[in-house]
């Protein structure tokens, strides 16, 4: 079945020519071999130059690196022995790790000595990740000229794509797409067969990423003229691309061409698709993309509920949303660990406390446990309302499913509690989240220690004001006193009443 190739409105791209040809012995960076000395001892006869210009602390670096590498790498050393070297020894010296090619080429100049793939690798890979992109270009140019021993045979050494893949990558990292197309052409040359789709996709989501649609666009047909049969995340990138260029009704000309080609449709695939839908106001058509990922056994991602709620948010569809969440939990495909405190925080702006609070328990119900942020935006949208027993349910439930909430939310509830004269409750609350893990501070005792006094419970305050003085809570004595006098001289409150 062919691929259907997408329009591109100009001349196809076409990658500057590139004739590999060995590192010249002649150039300044070149590490040229002076004639060997005369041979009464054995030693490295030929050590790396670092310019025919030399200056005074040219020549200086030129000594102290020739003494390093005569300390460290024997004669007739083997690639194996030379990646040692540039791995444990040059590669962390202060001084020398930037010299890394002046070695490596230095190697390649002896009789005696071929880079394999692991030379070449550590050295793309050292110069791809340290931004040394003119350094990794000399690099590709010696690899294609001087292959690998392991090409000798019939096939090409195994290593040569992984390689290539690497060094297109990091130039399409920063934008250099006629090195990364030069990489690319020599890397075809290199290998037996045709790459994997991935190396496609790397060229194509360099282009767009960026916002280099068109050459994006051409890339793929090239793909596609290479016989060489999309994947899943080939689309996903297209789809993106036209998404990002407001050609979302493009988009959904690839979705459908990529279900025709038998390509399945992952969570991405739908996300991006949702996103685009919201950002047309095409909500119920967004919704129903949702379902239809149900249908086709798609696991939802965070991420997707998160577009959702988010879209309908935006556009004060509060009820919607929680009817949404609410349905998806029913049917057992909402995340776990999904955090909807977005949605209660807004509700609880709008003064739908008691709606927050169904969609909370409801989910919970469900086994959709809430975070300790959205507990905490509960209780708090609690308390201005005046619901202190209602928040006090809530925090314990929290407290007995291990969901810690911050001490300042804590220690403000206590106050509420102990204000409402439930001193003795709050104090339940109190032991409850110390075995879980909080544990109280002075605020804490002073406000219950307060409870108490206004109760006139002198024994329970007592207690109180003890730990408190065996943990450190009184600065010195005379704030013990107080606290004692003050429970001494309280009135019975039950007596009272």
């Amino acid at each position: 079945m062919a691929f259907k190739k997408f329009p591109v409105s100009r001349p196809a791209l076409k990658p500057p020519r590139f004739s590999p040809a060995p590192l010249s012995p002649t150039s300044p960076t070149a590490l040229v071999p002076p004639p060997p000395p005369p041979p009464p001892e054995e030693s490295l006869a030929t050590l790396p130059t670092l310019s025919l210009f030399p200056t005074t602390n040219t020549i200086l670096t030129q000594t102290q690196l020739n003494n390093f590498i005569q300390t460290h790498l024997k004669p007739s050393f083997t690639p194996h022995q030379l990646l040692t070297f540039l791995k444990n020894h040059l590669h962390h010296h202060p001084k020398f790790a930037h010299l890394d090619l002046h070695v490596f080429n230095y190697a390649a100049s002896l009789d005696s000595f071929r880079h394999d793939h692991f030379t070449f690798e550590w050295m793309v890979r050292t110069t791809a990740i340290t931004d040394r992109f003119d350094c990794l270009q000399s690099v590709l140019r010696f690899m294609v000229s001087n292959p690998c021993p392991c090409s000798d045979g019939i096939f090409s050494c195994q290593r040569i794509e992984p390689i290539f893949r690497f060094a297109i990558n990091s130039f399409c990292r920063v934008g250099r797409f006629d090195d990364a197309l030069i990489a690319f052409d020599n890397m075809l040359k290199s290998i037996d067969g045709k790459p994997n789709a991935a190396m496609y996709n790397i060229m194509i989501h360099g282009f767009v990423k960026y916002r280099e649609h068109e050459k994006a666009l051409e890339f793929y047909n090239r793909m596609i003229k290479d016989r060489v049969r999309p994947d899943v995340v080939t689309f996903n990138i297209l789809i993106s691309s036209y998404c990002k260029n407001l050609q979302f009704g493009l988009a959904l000309e690839v979705f459908k061409e990529m279900r025709v080609q038998g390509c399945v449709p992952n969570v991405v695939s739908f996300n991006t698709l949702i996103k685009g839908f919201f950002r047309e106001r095409r909500f119920e058509e967004g919704i129903g993309m949702a379902y239809e990922m149900i249908e086709l056994k798609c696991e939802f991602s965070s991420v997707t509920c998160e577009i959702l709620i988010d879209g309908l948010c935006r556009e004060r569809r509060f009820l919607q949303a929680c009817d949404l969440l609410i349905d998806f939990s029913r049917k057992r495909v909402l995340p776990n660990g999904f955090d909807y405190f977005a949605l209660v925080e807004r509700l609880c702006e709008e003064g739908s406390v008691e709606i927050a609070m169904d969609l909370v328990d409801e989910l919970w119900k469900n086994s959709n446990a809430p975070s300790s942020i959205a507990c905490t935006i509960l209780i708090e949208g609690l308390r201005r309302l005046g619901r202190i027993n209602i928040a006090f349910k809530l925090m314990e439930k929290m407290l007995k499913e291990d969901i810690v909430p911050d001490s300042v939310t804590y220690n403000c509830l206590l106050r509420d509690m102990c204000d409402g004269g439930v001193t003795t409750e709050a104090n339940k609350l109190r032991l409850l989240a110390s075995s879980r893990g909080l544990d109280p501070d002075g605020v804490t005792y002073n406000i219950l220690v307060n409870g108490y006094t206004r109760e006139g419970r002198r024994k329970e305050g007592e207690v109180l004001v003890n730990e408190m003085l065996d943990k450190g809570f009184l600065p010195n004595i005379a704030t013990y006193n107080r606290l004692m006098d003050g429970l001494a001289n309280a009135k019975v409150y039950f007596l009272h009443r």
